[in-house]
C-alpha cells in the first residue's frame, strides 16, 4: 500500500486537528500513513481515499466511534513507570504534604490527563500510597482520562514487562506488583493500587472536564498541539483546579506565552506550575 498524497495527507491533518487539537506537520506524512494504514486493514480498505469517503459517510454515532479509532491509532503512546522521576520525586516529597496541610475536607483528587496505557496514573497511586500515613481517612480519586480506547483498556489490565517497569524501585515491585502466573517477567498491579485509578476516555477539546482536582499531570502532550489549542487547554485546566493545586507539565514543556494563569515553580529540580490567585 502507498502511503498518503499530499493532498490526502492534508485531509486527514484537517480532519484530525479538528477532532482533536493534534496538528500535524507535513513531515509527518509518512508516520500518518503507516498508523492510518492499520485502520485501512481492519476495514479491508484499499486506498486512503476510500477511508476518508467512509469516514465522511458515517451516520454521526457510528462516526464517533471511528473517529476515536482513527485517532487511537494516530496517537503517540509511549511510557513507563516513574518517567521523569524528577516529577514524582516532588509529588511525594512536597506537593502532596502541603495538600494535606491545607486542605479541611479531606478529599484528595489527581488527574493523569493523558495517561496512555497506565503508567503515569499507577505510579501516582503508588505515591499516595507510600504517603498514606497523611490521608488516613481521606476520600482519594485519581483520574485517568485519554483519547486512544486501547490504551485505557490496557490500562485497566494492568500487566506490564520490559522498559515499562524498568524504572520502578526493587521494593516497590515487590510491594505493589505480583508477577503473572506463567510468565514471570509480566508484572501485575496490586488491586490495592488498581482500585484508587478510574479511567475513562477524554477528549480535551470536546469532552467535559472534570472540577476540583488538586494536582494535574499533563506531561508531553501540548507539543502536538498548535498554540490556539495550548492556550485553550490551559485555561480549561485553570478553571478545574483548586487554588492550592499543582499543574505537572512535561521537561521540554512551558507556559511562557500560552497562559498568564499559572506561574512557575521549581520543585526539586521539577518544573512544576501553580495557579495564580482567581481575579
Amino acid at each position: 500500500m502507498k502511503r498518503l498524497t499530499e493532498e490526502e495527507f492534508n485531509r486527514f491533518a484537517k480532519l484530525i486537528y479538528d477532532e482533536s487539537g493534534i496538528f500535524l506537520k507535513d513531515t509527518k506524512i509518512t508516520l500518518l500513513s503507516n498508523r492510518l494504514r492499520k485502520r485501512l486493514q481492519a476495514l479491508d480498505i484499499a486506498e486512503f481515499s476510500d477511508y476518508y469517503n467512509y469516514l465522511q459517510s458515517l451516520p454521526s454515532k457510528e462516526k464517533a466511534l471511528e473517529y476515536e479509532k482513527m485517532l487511537d491509532v494516530v496517537s503517540t503512546n509511549e511510557t513507563f513507570f516513574f518517567r521523569n522521576e524528577r516529577h514524582f520525586d516532588a509529588l511525594s516529597q512536597v506537593c502532596l504534604q502541603e495538600i494535606a496541610k491545607v486542605k479541611t475536607d479531606r478529599t484528595l483528587r489527581i488527574w493523569s490527563s493523558a495517561c496512555s496505557t497506565g503508567e503515569e496514573p499507577y505510579t501516582i497511586a503508588i505515591c499516595v500510597k507510600e504517603s498514606m500515613h497523611l490521608f488516613s481517612g481521606w476520600d482519594i480519586e485519581i483520574l485517568a482520562t485519554d483519547i486512544a480506547p486501547s490504551v485505557i483498556q490496557f490500562a485497566n489490565i494492568a500487566e506490564y514487562s520490559g522498559r515499562r517497569i524498568e524504572k520502578v524501585p526493587t521494593e516497590i515491585l515487590k510491594k505493589y506488583f505480583t508477577q503473572k502466573k506463567g510468565d514471570p517477567s509480566v508484572y501485575v498491579v496490586n488491586d490495592d493500587i488498581k482500585k484508587m485509578v478510574t479511567f475513562y476516555y477524554h477528549n480535551f477539546f470536546k469532552s467535559v472536564f472534570p472540577k476540583d482536582i488538586d494536582i494535574i499531570f499533563c506531561r508531553n502532550v501540548m507539543i502536538y498541539f498548535d498554540k490556539r489549542h495550548q492556550v485553550e487547554l490551559v485555561a480549561k485546566f485553570y478553571q478545574c483546579i483548586l487554588d492550592h493545586g499543582y499543574l505537572f507539565i512535561g521537561h521540554s514543556e512551558t507556559l511562557h506565552s500560552i497562559s498568564e494563569d499559572f506561574s512557575y515553580r521549581k520543585i526539586l529540580e521539577a518544573p512544576v506550575y501553580v495557579p495564580n490567585p482567581r481575579r
